[in-house]
């Protein structure tokens, strides 16, 4: 098991709505991955067997991935599984690896803030110049409003994770 997830508090009693909507988004977010998967597979036996792909299967899988990773993102934050490369800090006390890990959870959650609010400002941004999809004259700012609540989430988890990983810092005791 890694040893972020291992460590992560999976159901901390002040944080139970965060963690169920995180849950749920990434819920969601797997459903369209599955959407994503067979409409790729029936494009690609479309092609193979009758030499006419889907209309529009490239402008779908690009939004609904989009989508997938946005709606994902807030549950992969929570349970520590992003990525993070700890080669400086291996052998720093468990005091300085948390304020570190606060650090760049605060980071990521000033980021985050900041891609939500232009995602926002975005779709709006889209919406009033109607702008569509070439293929499939899909509003491009469906996408765009259907990645807003994810990486609002993610800010936030960001912001929740930062501050269990300061506690934890403080506790650890001196460096």
């Amino acid at each position: 098991m890694v040893e972020g997830i291992a460590a992560a508090p999976m159901r901390p009693g002040d944080a139970r709505w965060l963690y169920a909507l995180a849950e749920w988004f990434a819920m969601i977010g797997g459903a369209i991955f599955v959407a994503i998967a067979a409409l790729s597979a029936v494009s690609i036996a479309s092609r193979a067997l009758f030499s006419a792909p889907l209309s529009g299967d490239y402008e779908l899988v690009q939004a609904g991935t989009a989508i997938f990773v946005a709606l994902c993102l807030p549950l992969c934050q929570l349970r520590y599984a992003n990525i993070i490369i700890d080669f400086f800090t291996t052998r720093t006390s468990e005091r300085t690896q948390r304020m570190l890990d606060a650090l760049g959870a605060l980071l990521l959650g000033l980021v985050m803030a900041l891609c939500a609010w232009r995602l926002a400002v975005g779709t709006i941004s889209m919406r009033e110049s109607n702008e569509t999809s070439a293929i499939l004259g899909w509003p491009i700012w469906y996408t765009y409003a259907a990645m807003v609540p994810g990486i609002a989430l993610t800010a936030i988890a960001g912001f929740y994770v930062a501050l269990l990983r300061w506690r934890e810092a403080v506790r650890a005791g001196p460096a």
